[in-house]
């Protein structure tokens, strides 16, 4: 062991102890911890992370999408993994296995406005993309008017409506991404904090929001506008997410209570659909940001021809466990989740056919396995559970159907610990938590990081919605304290700017692309010690007298409230 690993060590058990002794004040009793856990720490390392991300990224794997020969070697590479290391089978029926009835839709889709009697033919996906999530072979829009109705919006708690007294029923709405960016009335050149939490996004800036409100208004059709900086991601990445199959879950409802056709269509092509129908998209952008804005009437009207080819798929989630060996707690649990999936792989393309997701998720399914050993080398008191999630990148399928389904009651599950990406970049100063602010874990979270010697930050980019694109955003819906880790970018031994410009080369060149792979530069030093960082927040909960909890004012404490039987 070098110096710099064993200062490390060190610190590492400091950091255990310090979070014991908040618990458990007794000397004694925290030593003891601090030796338990050694061995854990001691086992999450960089070489074991890449380990796993070289076999799930392989080619082998075929990306992982849901319903392929790819997504049957990742349930079998996770499910050996789990008996390798001696994890019981999550699932209560005795398997490792929850199954996630899924539909799968391909977009086969016409496109066509009508402005002041001119045609406008936008072309997919490079123009526009459109689906339908009617799960029926054809979904028929026709000459459906077109309203702009700003971002779309209804927001009680901020006094805002986009809709007003508009009746949008049967009409196609287009609707701009993000949230409602509202001046500060004492500084112009910033947004009011007050308002949609300045610039942070909130629920109502995703795009998943957009489609909802647009289905309860009664909506035919809405369609987003895309812009890459309110979106958080430029419009090629809409193609190759929207553009292939997609997914849904299999209901009983083939509508599945959804407009009749989504989709989104590029910031040039609005403007030229704005202008010919004599109106222009950037006025109306403007207006959109004032309180008084009202829905605009556009002399244009929409048609659409989706013909959908469907197919039933048995997708998967993998569960283990270690049950906590406290009688009295062992009922009670930690759930730690990352999805396993990616987007598969594409014929159609030249040279590398493969979306191999070495950071998108493999990275963080590799962690998962690490806390999943590291765990099997202590005794918690309460039960750890392992969940890999399919489907993430298709709408966090599998952790909604989890969240729906639970296969332990959430009312006595105590947190959510959600891994999606890792730094593969080196190490850092800092950790980023996503959502700053939210829940108790991120004081857990803080003191282990200080005995690192390092900080807990605000996420790098806020405005891009992170709280919203992960699996554990819907254990937060329900009302599990979540806790989702964002990358440092304040990084060791590098200069000042490094961290934002890998971040930037990253969404740039490889998120979303089959050039997302290991790197010859990859250094995973960083990412073993967030890791560990993640150990420590789950052991210090199960361990604990105190559940973790919502902060004031957040929006999600009234469901953690509710279920725990809180006025």
């Amino acid at each position: 062991m070098n110096g710099s690993t064993a200062r490390l060590t060190r610190l590492l058990l400091c950091a255990s102890a310090i979070l014991c002794c908040c618990l458990a004040p007794e000397t004694a009793r925290c030593a003891a911890v601090a030796d338990e856990i050694k061995p854990a720490l001691d086992g999450i390392t960089a070489d074991g992370l890449l380990d796993h991300i070289k076999v799930l990224s392989s080619d082998a794997f075929e990306g992982r999408a849901p319903g392929t020969q790819g997504e049957d070697r990742t349930i079998e590479y996770l499910v050996s993994q789990f008996k390798a290391m001696g994890l019981k089978p999550g699932n209560p029926d005795g398997t490792y296995i929850q199954s996630v009835p899924l539909v799968g839709f391909t977009a086969q889709p016409t496109i066509s406005f009508v402005a002041r009697g001119q045609k406008l033919d936008f072309h997919f996906p490079n123009d526009s993309v459109i689906w339908s999530r009617h799960f029926v072979p054809e979904v028929r829009v026709e000459s459906s008017p077109i309203v702009f109705v700003g971002y779309g919006v209804v927001a009680p708690e901020y006094g805002w409506d986009d809709f007003k007294d508009v009746d949008v029923r049967g009409k196609t709405l287009l609707m701009l991404i993000n949230d409602p960016p509202v001046p500060d009335p004492n500084d112009p050149t910033k947004l009011d904090p007050k308002m949609f939490k300045g610039y942070a996004m909130t629920y109502y800036g995703r795009w998943t929001y957009k489609f909802e409100i647009a289905a309860a208004k009664g909506a035919r059709a809405a369609i987003i506008v895309h812009q890459t900086g309110p979106a958080g991601y430029p419009w090629g990445v809409i193609m190759i997410s929207s553009g292939r199959e997609n997914f849904g879950l299999q209901t009983n409802d083939s509508t599945t209570g959804r407009a009749a056709v989504e989709g989104w269509i590029t910031v040039d092509n609005a403007r030229k659909l704005c202008a010919a129908a004599g109106q222009d998209f950037d006025a109306l952008k403007r207006s959109a940001v004032r309180r008084d804005f009202r829905p605009v009437p556009l002399d244009c009207n929409a048609s659409f021809t989706v013909k959908n080819t469907l197919r039933n798929v048995a997708s998967r989630n993998v569960i283990a466990k270690v049950t906590g060996s406290d009688p009295n707690l062992k009922d009670q649990y930690i759930i730690y989740t990352a999805h396993w999936d990616h987007l598969g792989r594409d014929p159609r393309l030249q040279g590398d056919p493969v979306y191999h997701g070495a950071v998108d998720n493999a990275s963080g399914t590799a962690a998962l396995l690490e806390l999943a050993s590291a765990f099997k080398k202590v005794n918690p008191k309460r039960t750890i559970l392992f969940l890999a999630v399919t489907a993430e990148e298709k709408g966090l399928l599998g952790s909604k159907h989890y969240a729906a389904h639970p296969l332990y009651p959430l009312a006595r599950t105590l947190a959510n610990i959600n891994i999606d990406t890792v730094n593969p970049w080196g190490r850092t100063r800092d950790i980023g938590v996503v959502g700053m602010g939210e829940s108790t874990l991120e004081e857990l979270l803080a003191s282990a990081a200080a005995a690192q010697g390092r900080v807990t930050a605000p996420e790098a980019e806020p405005d891009k919605g992170y709280y919203f694109r992960s699996d554990h955003f819907e254990f937060a819906k329900v009302g599990v304290p979540a806790l989702y880790l964002d990358k440092g970018i304040d990084f060791v031994g590098k200069p000042r700017g490094f961290g934002k410009l890998k971040r930037q080369e990253y969404v740039d060149h490889d998120y979303h692309k089959v050039t997302d792979t290991i790197k010859s530069d990859w250094d995973l030093s960083g990412a073993a010690e967030d890791v560990q960082l993640l150990f420590q927040v789950g052991y210090a909960v199960a361990q604990g007298d105190a559940w973790p909890n919502w902060k004031e004012g957040s929006e999600f404490k009234a469901a953690r409230d509710q279920m725990l039987g809180k006025k």
